[in-house]
Parts: structure tokens; sequence; C-alpha cells
């Protein structure tokens, strides 16, 4: 490329809008990040912030999510009401935790039909009292989700919570489920405000 030639503005929107930093852009363009930082601010091209910038590499394809409420209004509600009293509001990770596998189970559903989730997205992991049996721990959730036991990674045991009928409670401990995206939580907790402030509740 002739140095002395500005960048087009259809090229730097290609190679940004593809998740490209500005150095990596310059490389590409054999100029300074200087030269990329004019011509960006000459065609009001604007910046992504770094976490955007950092869900892009994430996810080259675009989202990997694709929201169809309408498929099942009735799982779309259910599915919002389990995150709303089961659901991890403060980080960016969409996660449930509860010891009822039918609640872990029907959450994926709303994960994968309601949200487009692909499976290989979604995580899980348990929690089980050191004096738990493991692997009967791990084959009751692997056979009741219908996933390999190898989803669940390692087992993380801590000490029995009280006395007496704790086992009858959570006997084979508790179980999350999770989807590591910072817009599918976005989305939940938008449409968790929308039920607010329609003043339903």
């Amino acid at each position: 490329m002739n140095k002395s030639h500005p960048l087009s503005k259809k090229k730097l929107q290609q190679f940004y809008g593809q998740g490209n930093s500005l150095s990596e852009i310059a490389t590409l363009f054999d100029c300074s990040v200087h030269k990329v930082i004019y011509w960006m601010q000459r065609y009001a091209i604007a910046r992504r912030s770094r976490s955007d910038a950092a869900y892009i590499k994430l996810n080259p394809n675009g989202d990997p999510f694709f929201i169809q409420k309408e498929k099942s209004l009735f799982l779309y509600g259910l599915g919002l009401g389990i995150y709303w009293g089961e659901g991890t509001k403060v980080t960016g990770l969409v996660r449930v935790t509860n010891s009822d596998p039918a609640m872990i189970k029907v959450f994926r559903e709303f994960l994968i039909q309601i949200c487009g989730v692909r499976d290989d997205k979604i995580h899980y992991s348990i929690v089980a009292f050191n004096d738990s049996h493991i692997p009967t721990v791990q084959s009751f959730w692997a056979t009741y989700l219908k996933i390999s036991p190898d989803k669940f990674g390692k087992i993380v045991q801590i000490p029995p919570q009280g006395k007496g009928s704790y086992k009858r409670k959570s006997q084979f401990g508790v179980c999350s489920i999770s989807v590591g995206n910072i817009k599918l939580k976005h989305w939940i907790m938008q449409e968790l405000e929308k039920i607010k402030e329609a003043r339903i509740v």
C-alpha cells in the first residue's frame, strides 16, 4: 500500500468491525497507529471499549445466541422466573444454582430454545458435601440432565451445613448451569426490568 494514500473508510470499517485492534490494522496497512486513529476520526468511526473489543475477539462470528421468545411464551416466562429467583445478578455470567435437578433442566431448555444458546456453550459445576459419595453425586446429575459426567469438571466439596436433615434436602449437593456471555446477561436483566416496570409484582 502507498503510505501517502489515505486509508479508505470501507476498509477501516471492515477490518475494525472484524475485531482487529488499532495496532493490528496499522500492521495490515503498513502504517502507524496514529495514522489509523486519524482516519478513524476523519471518517467518524466510533471506537469501541476494551470490553467490546474483547467480546468481538471471543465471538468473531457474532453473538453465540439468538433470542426467540415467541417460540414458547410459557418457557420464556418460566426461565425468567427461575433467573429472577435463583440467578446470579452481579457478574457478567449467566448462572443459576440449585439443588433441584428439574429447575436446572428447565433453565437449560430456556437457554437452548428461547435464547438460542448452543449446547457446547453451556457449562456445569457441582458443589457437594465432603461426606458424599462423589461418583454417586456425579452420576445422579449426569443421568438426570443426560450429559457426560466429564461436563462437571472437578467437583467442589464443602463441610456439611448444620445437622440431621441436610442430606434429605440436598444429598446430591447443588448444580450450577452457566453461560459466559455479557450480552445475554444484559438481555435477561433488561427483560426482568420490564417485568418490574409493568408493575405486575
